[in-house]
Formats: structure tokens, sequence, C-alpha cells
């Protein structure tokens, strides 16, 4: 159960830092299950950042217009479907990047 609050700092830190918290998780924890968590979820953020600024560049072709709305509603609605689970103690991996690292 102690778990439980590192994992829900991982998946919070998506909205206030989502590239350091989950590295000094990573190095601090030694939870097999939260240093896959705090990858997963560093991975996740790095691919709708690269997503989000493919889809910011294709605005002019106007499909980006959508892209755009789409993965920003993941980059909110996932890490919130994550403390969930991390809160009702459920396995949570994150889509995208889920299959990357086990």
């Amino acid at each position: 159960m102690e778990n439980t609050g590192l994992k829900i700092l991982v998946h919070a830190s998506a909205f206030f830092a989502p590239f350091l918290v989950p590295v000094i998780v990573f190095l601090i924890s030694e939870d097999k299950e939260v240093k896959r968590l705090s990858i997963q979820a560093l991975l996740f953020q790095l691919a709708i950042g690269v997503l989000i600024s493919i889809s910011s560049l294709l605005i002019i072709f106007v499909i980006g217009i959508p892209m755009l709305i789409v993965f920003g509603l993941m980059g909110v609605i996932i890490p919130i479907m994550g403390i969930i689970k991390a809160l009702n103690n459920e396995y949570f991996d994150y889509p995208i990047v889920g299959s990357w690292y086990r």
C-alpha cells in the first residue's frame, strides 16, 4: 500500500513536472512495479509531446486541429485514469508505450 502514493505521484506529475518526477521516482524507488510505471509515464509524456508538436506543424493542412484536440485530451485523461487505477490498487499500463517497457 505504501507504493500507492508513489504511483499516484507519477501519474499526477503529468500536470506539474512530467519529466522530472518520473525520473526521480525511478531512481529512489526499489519496487519493480513503480519503476516500470515511472518509465512508462516518462515515455508516454515524451510520445505525447512529439505527437502534439507534429500536430502543431500540421495545422496549416487543417488535419492538425483534430489531432491536437485528440492528443491534448489523451494527455489529460490518461493520467487521470492512472490515478484512479492507483487509488483502487489496480494494474495500469499507459497506452502507446505500455508494450514498449514491461
